[in-house]
């Protein structure tokens, strides 16, 4: 069994104990030697999770959008996504509007018909 080993955290400047414990855990999934003290590590985890407190899972944050006007009706809304520019955005309420009229067209087009 390993000993017990001090390192010094990249990011506090802080000394830490690596211990025997942490280094078998470390060495059997296959992780090198932490560059950050525990304190750092979570704080480096919570920054990644957008601010989360609490360790473990994910954290879903608040939806985030691009606030743009809607191509039909000109109301202001949010989408969850950075618009292009070359194909019209809609609000919630004209976009299930459309897809309810498109999915309502008869496919008329140069299908085959057989009868009975």
């Amino acid at each position: 069994m390993t000993q017990d080993t001090q390192l010094t955290c990249s990011d506090c400047g802080q000394e830490f104990t690596f211990s025997s414990e942490d280094q078998a855990f470390f060495q059997e999934r296959g992780y090198s030697a932490p560059k950050r003290c525990k304190t750092c590590r979570q704080a480096k985890k919570n920054e990644q999770q957008g601010g989360s407190a609490g360790g473990g899972g994910y954290y879903r944050s608040e939806p985030q959008g691009t606030t743009v006007t809607c191509s039909s009706c000109g109301k202001q809304t949010t989408v969850p996504f950075e618009p292009r520019g070359d194909r019209p955005v809609y609000c919630q309420d004209c976009y299930k509007s459309k897809k309810k009229d498109s999915g309502n067209r008869s496919g008329g087009g140069g299908g085959r018909r057989y009868s009975r």
